[in-house]
């Protein structure tokens, strides 16, 4: 591929995950649209590679902290937009015995890393709330480690149908 190519692939990868992203300000798509404004990086990995992928990655989240909601961008800008590049990192281990604890720890450092940063931003502690509020943190980490999991072979699923099903029938239409 040219690398004419490549960069506008590149720009329009980063282009659509930046208009998916303005759709996280409807309501409840705050963490839906970043995992789905990921999808568009790991098209770029999977046809041009990785250091392409990481300046899709870039410039998206810089448009995407200029642009979207505050906390789907910050969902986006460090965990979801660069998280399929990650994970093809990972799993070059091939050990599924390593691969998935350092997924997990990964996840849950972002997670933390991010609402604490929220929490400090808004002055908000757990004292704050009533007694189910001090649980409230290990739900979400809970529920937010099992849908990890899920979006994690999601992932995995759509790199597999992208690359056998809608790669083929591009390059047809696209000779």
């Amino acid at each position: 591929m040219k690398r004419t190519n490549k960069i506008t692939l590149c720009a329009l990868m980063a282009a659509l995950a930046v208009v998916l992203m303005l759709g996280a300000y409807f309501p409840y798509l705050t963490y839906t649209i970043p995992a789905f404004a990921g999808l568009c990086v790991m098209i770029v990995l999977l046809e041009i590679g990785a250091k392409w992928a990481i300046s899709a990655y870039i410039t998206s989240a810089v448009l995407t902290i200029l642009f979207c909601e505050p906390e789907a961008m910050l969902m986006y800008v460090f965990l979801f937009g660069y998280y399929p590049i990650l994970k093809a990192f990972i799993e070059r281990i091939k050990k599924p015995i390593f691969e998935w604890p350092i997924k997990m720890i990964f996840f849950n450092a972002v997670v933390i890393l991010v609402y604490s940063f929220i929490a400090e931003l808004f002055g908000v502690t757990l004292t704050d709330t009533n007694d189910l509020g001090k649980y409230t943190v290990y739900i979400v980490l809970v529920v937010g480690n099992i849908v990890f999991v899920i979006y994690d072979i999601t992932v995995a699923k759509m790199a597999s149908f992208y690359y056998y099903i809608i790669q083929p029938k591009l390059r047809k239409i696209l000779k």
